[in-house]
């Protein structure tokens, strides 16, 4: 199963694949989706959906994870943060992907084993769990990759249950 992991932002849109086999994660690409700042908002997203875009008819990813929003003391960035989120949302549901979300503190606990991990702590783990990923990986594309490393562990577990409980998903 091939899963794309997106970190939103307004500015840069991380962006990150995995392949999942069993137990075993490795890295297919990433990226960050820029937006001209001089550009209007609308102008902005769009920017966001067709980079999105691209991405997915390049790579075809089977799921999505998306990190939640966490709240900032600028009420005004939080709503232009969530609106690319809602973005970040659409792009894999129109494709009829499941998509899931995770909160930074659950991405960071799962990848580092602290929920309250610095960038560079990411960084290093995600080049540690994902080999062959670029040594020059940037910030948003190293959260993107946790966040998909988070679904993969996330998803396996609730397999799991669901198998041991006789359900499915």
């Amino acid at each position: 199963m091939k899963l794309i992991g997106l970190d939103p932002g307004l500015q840069n849109t991380g962006w990150g694949i995995i392949q999942v086999d069993g137990s075993r994660l490795s890295f297919v690409a990433d990226g960050t989706v820029h937006t001209n700042k001089n550009l209007s908002l609308a102008e902005r997203l769009v920017q966001i959906h067709h980079g999105l875009v691209e991405v997915m008819d390049t790579h075809k990813p089977d799921e999505a994870a998306v990190e939640e929003t966490f709240v900032n003391k600028n009420p005004t960035s939080t709503l232009k943060l969530g609106q690319a989120r809602g973005v970040a949302l659409l792009v894999p549901a129109l494709r009829g992907m499941r998509v899931s979300e995770y909160t930074p503190n659950l991405v960071k606990k799962t990848v580092v084993g602290s929920g309250h991990a610095a960038k560079e702590q990411i960084q290093m783990m995600v080049k540690t769990i994902l080999p062959g990923c670029r040594e020059a990986l940037s910030a948003d594309a190293a959260d993107a990759l946790a966040v998909a490393i988070c679904h993969a562990h996330h998803h396996q577990t609730a397999e799991r249950v669901m198998a041991s409980v006789g359900g499915h998903r």
